[in-house]
């Protein structure tokens, strides 16, 4: 019984947001150029079950580059209001479209000349009159047994909600760093971790001249511990790493000659490199893929900023 009462509430709440899709049209284009053009930030609204909605909408927007703030109705009308400003929208939820609380914050709003998007079942409603663009979020029924608990309507609500933020997103070209820079704490931000808040830089990174010889060498990389070092030329470019691996294979291939030779003759050529803006994850995966336990950081110009090494990137939980 639960599990058939489970499939019917799924099914109705899937046929809710599939409903959505044939309601895309150019009124959703303009409430994202709407929320785009956007001076301030983007206040959502709504009361009970829509506010619940509406907090989570806000908190979407904020993590991935749009301002925003959930906003009371009912505290708005006893001084809140202070925190709406010229410029900020108003994205306005209510499947009647006619919750007292909001419908007496629009002639406010109005006077503020704050515009209204609205995520409303009732687009002829007071609410969707006053907006200056209305989504229709209407569903066939709830997945309430009794028709009655919001269910259905408020899985449409977020999802159109979602749509929003993500359609932002893009239209923003945020980025993953930037996702990083608003998440750097938690699991998201050890994912997001970038590569130069875990570098070994300045004087922990193991450097060496081209000309350098091999006890130079060999004492740099055990001063430093990372079991390689780069050879940097006289203008900081990158010329070559030389690895423990290096040196194993010249000492069966070369002897005691090894002893002899520079950087330049023992290093490897075109190491694997990556930026400092780029992911730790990503480092994780060039590592993994090449079978290597080190990556050099360079900047745009080829410019030696710092070593990451697979150790490093423990600590994160990226596995």
């Amino acid at each position: 019984m639960s599990l058939d009462t489970a499939r019917r509430v799924l099914r109705i709440e899937a046929e809710a947001i599939e409903g959505l899709l044939a309601r895309l049209d150019g009124h959703f284009e303009r409430a994202v150029d709407l929320l785009f053009a956007c001076k301030g930030r983007a206040a959502v609204t709504g009361m009970g079950k829509s506010g619940l909605i509406g907090r989570k909408i806000a908190a979407t927007f904020s993590s991935i580059g749009t301002p925003s703030f959930f906003l009371h109705p009912a505290d708005a009308l006893h001084g809140d209001l202070g925190m709406l400003a010229r410029g900020d929208v108003m994205l306005a939820l209510s499947y009647g479209g006619e919750t007292e609380e909001i419908v007496a914050l629009l002639p406010t709003l109005q006077r503020l000349g704050v515009q209204v998007v609205s995520l409303t079942g009732q687009p002829r409603s007071s609410l969707g009159a006053a907006s200056a663009v209305v989504l229709d979020i209407s569903v066939k029924e709830e997945a309430c047994s009794l028709n009655l608990a919001p269910t259905a309507s408020t899985t449409a609500m977020l999802a159109m909600g979602d749509a929003l933020a993500i359609s932002l997103l893009d239209k923003r070209g945020f980025k993953s760093q930037d996702f990083a820079a608003l998440h750097p704490s938690g699991r998201l931000g050890r994912k997001l971790t970038l590569v130069e808040a875990l570098m070994h830089s300045g004087e922990e990174m193991p450097r060496v001249a081209p000309s350098a010889r091999m006890p130079d060498i060999i004492y740099e990389m055990s001063k430093k511990g990372l079991g390689m070092t780069t050879v940097v030329d006289a203008s900081g470019r990158l010329a070559g790493i030389v690895t423990d691996g290096d040196l194993r294979r010249l000492m069966q291939t070369r002897g005691g000659e090894t002893i002899s030779l520079t950087a330049e003759q023992a290093m490897t050529r075109n190491p694997v490199t990556i930026g400092p803006k780029e992911l730790a994850s990503t480092a994780l995966g060039r590592m993994e893929q090449r079978h290597i336990t080190s990556v050099v950081v360079v900047d745009d110009a080829q410019r030696v900023v710092g070593v990451l090494h697979i150790h490093d990137l423990w600590t994160l939980e990226l596995y």
